[in-house]
């Protein structure tokens, strides 16, 4: 009877001790991490640098790296979420760093790793959105690169249409304070508790680069027939945006401005302020 009741002691004691470690912040919470991946030959998109830097001032981990090297990020990113140590997982880049992205969320997903939020910045290409995929915002003046959703796809996905803003081109949206703003925003709020980095504390990750010199040889192409309705700034995901058209390629004219549409169909952004 001592053995039995010896061993029971010892059994509720390790119990207790593992509840202990378990409930530790520390060890329980894993690290979010932001992907940003530059476009043409790592020299470009220079504007992924910055907003890893904003992201970082706010505690969020956020690297720069090359577009070409979003496969062996993905196999990482993989191997430190199964590991427990890293998540939620977001992806942000610029021209083939934007196409890049969709192609690591697909890859991702093939991993069975859920990717939170996905944010191309003037893609080349149009692109589906992965099931394991929670959100795509994707920030565009081209009309053939608006995202699609893909077989499985139950996310939010939205195209924002800011080809009506002569002051945007391929080669600046990537820096627009506005965009960054916008996707700050959305970062923080998917971001939550897994700022385990200490505000301002933390610098992004990336290979140096010169500044861009030429441009990419991509053509600039606007939203053909897309009305340049107004949209207020927003300072958060859930703030409201411009009349956005309904699936017969209407537009929702009335007064009062209507909440970011979810069926990929585009928005228009307000012109940037210089």
């Amino acid at each position: 009877m001592r053995v039995w009741w010896r061993f029971t002691a010892i059994g509720v004691l390790a119990a207790a001790m593992m509840l202990a470690l378990g409930s530790n912040p520390g060890m329980a919470q894993s690290r979010a991490h932001v992907y940003l991946l530059r476009g043409l030959m790592n020299i470009f998109s220079l504007g992924m640098d910055t907003l890893a830097a904003e992201l970082n001032k706010r505690g969020v981990y956020a690297t720069v790296d090359n577009h070409a090297d979003w496969q062996s990020l993905a196999d990482q990113a993989a191997a430190k979420y199964k590991a427990g140590t890293e998540g939620p997982i977001i992806l942000i880049g610029h021209s083939l760093g934007a196409d890049a992205v969709m192609e690591m969320a697909e890859y991702l997903g093939r991993k069975g790793v859920p990717v939170a939020l996905v944010v191309p910045f003037d893609g080349t290409t149009s692109f589906s959105a992965s099931p394991n995929v929670a959100r795509v915002l994707n920030l565009t003046q081209r009309d053939y690169a608006y995202m699609r959703r893909g077989p499985g796809f139950h996310g939010s996905l939205i195209n924002v249409d800011v080809s009506s803003d002569p002051n945007i081109d391929h080669l600046t949206i990537d820096k627009s304070p506005r965009l960054h703003a916008r996707v700050i925003s959305e970062v923080l709020a998917v971001v939550g508790g897994h700022r385990t980095v200490e505000p301002g504390s933390a610098s992004p990750t990336h290979a140096s680069a010169p500044a861009p010199n030429r441009a990419e040889g991509e053509p600039k192409a606007g939203a053909a027939g897309e009305a340049a309705t107004p949209e207020p700034t927003p300072s958060a995901p859930a703030a409201p945006a411009a009349p956005a058209k309904t699936g017969d390629g209407t537009m929702n004219s009335t007064a009062a401005p209507k909440p970011l549409a979810d069926s990929g169909t585009p928005v228009i952004a307000v012109p940037e302020r210089r």
